[in-house]
């Protein structure tokens, strides 16, 4: 695997009319980043070139977020990429990525980009398509691989990539779970051995909020009433578990909004989606309906 930290030595890397597959990642890999570079793998095929990028990206932390405590592992990171089939690591430090005050700006549209994650980390979104905009321009790869587990995240880059007509296919890949059912995150690191033994509440309050919806889809017996009692109830058990919810709600999985009536009783695609800090980290989940 090739290791390259600038401009001019990734383009030269890059070189040649091979097939190229992305993955940005912010370091810390764990298995589920290692799962996007081996469908990238599997898509590139055997004559094509991944490529990962390791940069953590300062434009999408708050102010009072954890940007200077993320956990930097390197060396680590490399090993793993190296072990799980990828060509070319591109690794810039900040005077590469912005070696400039980064005065251009991908503002998303805020109708998706505000609510939920949006809402609770104003400007979060800004960051992540402007970093994974540039990246794109400096990788130029036919397609690029993010995971469901951040599924507000994917549906932005998603529409960032049509609107502006990037040549570039966007590649869903499933979250990846620990066999207790929690998402595999680069901050579930920070989770005592406590908490790791309730961390997996999320998902499973988030599945009896599925379930409800599934079987009261199948009765014909669902209402906004019902499922807002559904949201209300997982969300205090989350609290009383000593979880602080930020949310945890079913949504459209086209555009994250609450559903019509119609749509609730049909057939529209859903999403239940939930997101709590427990001690420390905070943790996301969602399930497609």
């Amino acid at each position: 695997m090739r290791i390259e930290d600038s401009l001019e030595g990734l383009r030269a890397a890059l070189a040649g009319p091979r097939r190229v597959g992305f993955v940005p990642t912010m370091g810390n890999l764990h298995e589920g980043h290692l799962s996007l570079v081996r469908e990238a793998r599997r898509q590139a095929g055997a004559d094509g070139l991944v490529v990962a990028s390791v940069f953590v990206n300062r434009l999408q932390f708050g102010p009072n977020e954890d940007f200077d405590k993320y956990p930097r592992t390197f060396e680590r990171d490399a090993a793993l990429l190296r072990e799980t089939g990828c060509d070319l690591l591109f690794a810039p430090d900040e005077t590469v990525m912005y070696p400039e005050p980064q005065a251009f700006h991908v503002v998303p549209d805020p109708s998706l980009a505000s609510i939920l994650e949006g809402e609770v980390r104003p400007g979060h979104f800004d960051g992540v398509c402007t970093v994974v905009m540039k990246l794109f321009a400096m990788v130029r790869p036919e397609f690029a691989v993010f995971g469901r587990k951040d599924y507000q995240q994917l549906m932005l880059i998603r529409r960032m990539a049509q609107q502006f007509a990037l040549p570039v296919r966007i590649v869903a890949h499933d979250t990846v779970r620990e066999a207790d059912g929690l998402a595999l995150s680069s901050r579930n690191g920070y989770l005592s051995a406590t908490e790791r033994s309730e961390a997996p509440s999320l998902n499973r309050v988030l599945r009896a909020v599925v379930d409800t919806v599934r079987a009261a889809r199948a009765r014909g017996t669902i209402t906004h009433e019902a499922l807002a009692q559904a949201e209300q109830a997982a969300m205090a058990e989350l609290a009383a578990r000593g979880w602080k919810p930020d949310y945890l709600t079913v949504r459209r999985q086209r555009d994250l909004h609450t559903p019509a009536t119609a749509e609730l009783e049909g057939g529209e695609p859903l999403v239940a989606l939930g997101a709590a800090r427990l001690g420390t980290p905070r943790l996301l989940d969602n399930i497609e309906i």
